[in-house]
């Protein structure tokens, strides 16, 4: 889908009938021809662009690349760029802007790359039901490939982020829904909601006259897909242009009523402001006051991805077919999800030192106490989690409450001046909170792997965490699965204890 070019899938194990793939194949030439179709570019071979191996099993055959600054210390955040149909992953990471930031800000970026071996024009297939559940296809490719990164390069698995361009934001969608317990937070640009189409033909329906559903209808469907029980979500920020006639801009209405229903907040802005490029920002806070889901509306902008070439700190990216010269929506993404360290905050002169002695104090099964030294200078104090500012106060001290027992989370704090300018942010100290009690299911395989406690690849059953084999997916195979720790579960045959 991504451009105006028909997301068909071609594979061998689904062979269409000879008359059909006689009409497909007619059809997305002259598609090709009426939209301007251009050549598929060559596997990636940018210069600082690496191609990974041996990420897993790899049920959706897709490749990996990545690119990852010098000298970038553990525990750094993960950005995963989906491209669009008829793109690569070099021409992705060549004209998206986000090699810039990774190497501003410090962070690892990984190009998922699909070819038309899986999708005529080698879009990501967002509306195969195969392709987009947890622990299937390409979704279950591109989890695997975040976990090879994680394991490489040392990412902090708090930190990830999924972004994508049309046929990649329809899967960046899929993959926030079917794994929110991987990703803090997405990007979707010129996308779909998760989970709107389930063939060809509901996909083009979905690009051109989105369903009209409830926010309540179209969040039910992301926690369908979630693991049974989450309570956490990604934060989300949506891109559309007003002129695109490829994906129409009502997917971007029905995306922010998704999105902002699964948050279980109004589908009224917080705040509303201008942007540069005629881009108009449309924030709706969570009950923290802090951005769950922004929208940001281009005025006269086709399909593509908003970049806007330049030096400045806020420019990025490269020109050409689907990058149209606005905005840099890498750049305001990355600060949305905290990647520069303010969360979203406007960045100011700051010349404050970081606090120094950053430490936790005390912790229970819901809440972390930490303290820092005083900053000389320093008005107020601002509190990370993960990257996204969660509170402060003018004492240097902080309590972050509402936390999930047995889970461990990373702070940082930076001082604020008079002005209001953000200082430096501190190294960050890790904490976990206590008292997790385990559980324990016994289901069949096939039950596990639709409660999210299991997925299944290639036929076979795997624990969700600890991987450990299950045998065949079926509903014949029963085992007992001990959940340890929050989304970590390991075989308990031989006895559960409560």
């Amino acid at each position: 889908m991504g451009q105006p070019h028909p997301p068909f899938r071609f594979t061998k194990s689904r062979r269409l009938v000879r008359g059909v793939r006689r009409w497909v194949t007619a059809a997305a030439g002259a598609l090709a021809l009426t939209g301007g179709l251009v050549a598929v570019g060559p596997q990636a071979s940018a210069a600082g662009l690496t191609q990974v191996t041996g990420f897993g099993s790899n049920p959706g055959n897709l490749s990996m690349y990545a690119y990852v600054p010098d000298a970038l210390p553990a525990g750094a955040p993960l950005v995963v760029a989906l491209h669009g149909c008829t793109q690569s992953a070099s021409d992705y990471y060549a004209k998206s802007g986000w090699p810039k930031f990774a190497d501003s800000y410090g962070f690892a970026l990984v190009f998922p790359q699909t070819t038309s071996a899986n999708n005529a024009n080698s879009c990501f297939n967002w509306f195969e039901p195969g392709d987009t559940a947890r622990g299937q296809g390409e979704a279950l490719s591109i989890k695997q490939m975040v976990d090879k990164a994680v394991a490489q390069y040392g990412s902090d698995t708090r930190r990830v982020y999924i972004t994508g361009l049309s046929a990649g934001a329809g899967m960046t969608a899929d993959m926030l829904a079917a794994y929110p317990d991987v990703f803090a937070g997405g990007s979707l640009a010129s996308g779909l909601p998760a989970f709107c189409a389930n063939s060809v033909s509901t996909a083009y329906t979905c690009m051109y006259s989105p369903p009209d559903k409830s926010p309540a209808q179209w969040g039910a469907l992301v926690r369908s897909a979630a693991p049974a029980g989450t309570t956490s979500w990604p934060r989300v920020a949506i891109w559309q242009g007003t002129a695109d006639t490829t994906v129409k801009p009502a997917n971007a209405t029905e995306l922010r009523d998704q999105w902002t229903d699964v948050w279980g907040i109004g589908q009224t802005p917080t705040r509303t402001s201008t942007l540069g490029g005629g881009a108009t920002l449309s924030e709706y806070d969570d009950a923290s006051g802090e951005p769950a889901v922004q929208v940001y509306s281009l005025a006269g902008m086709a399909h593509g991805l908003a970049v806007d070439p330049g030096t400045g700190p806020d420019q990025c990216g490269a020109t050409g077919t689907y990058y149209l010269d606005t905005l840099c929506s890498s750049y305001h993404t990355a600060r949305f999800w905290g990647l520069d360290g303010d969360a979203g905050q406007e960045p100011g002169p700051g010349s404050l030192p970081a606090p120094s002695g950053l430490a936790v104090t005390s912790v229970t099964d819901t809440t972390v106490s930490l303290s820092w030294s005083a900053v000389a200078g320093a008005a107020s104090y601002q509190v990370y989690r993960g990257g996204t500012r969660v509170g402060g106060g003018s004492s240097a001290g902080y309590t972050d409450t509402g936390l999930a027992s047995g889970t461990a989370y990373a702070y940082t704090v930076a001082a604020v001046d008079a002005s209001g300018a953000v200082g430096a942010v501190s190294a960050a100290v890790a904490a976990t909170t206590s008292g997790y009690t385990p559980t324990c299911h016994t289901a069949s395989n096939y039950d596990h792997t639709v409660a999210g406690r299991a997925y299944q690849s290639g036929g076979s059953t795997f624990a969700t965490g600890s991987g450990q084999a299950m045998g065949l997916w079926n509903t014949f195979t029963t085992h007992t699965l001990k959940q340890t720790a929050p989304g970590y579960y390991v075989l308990a045959d031989s006895g559960c204890p409560a």
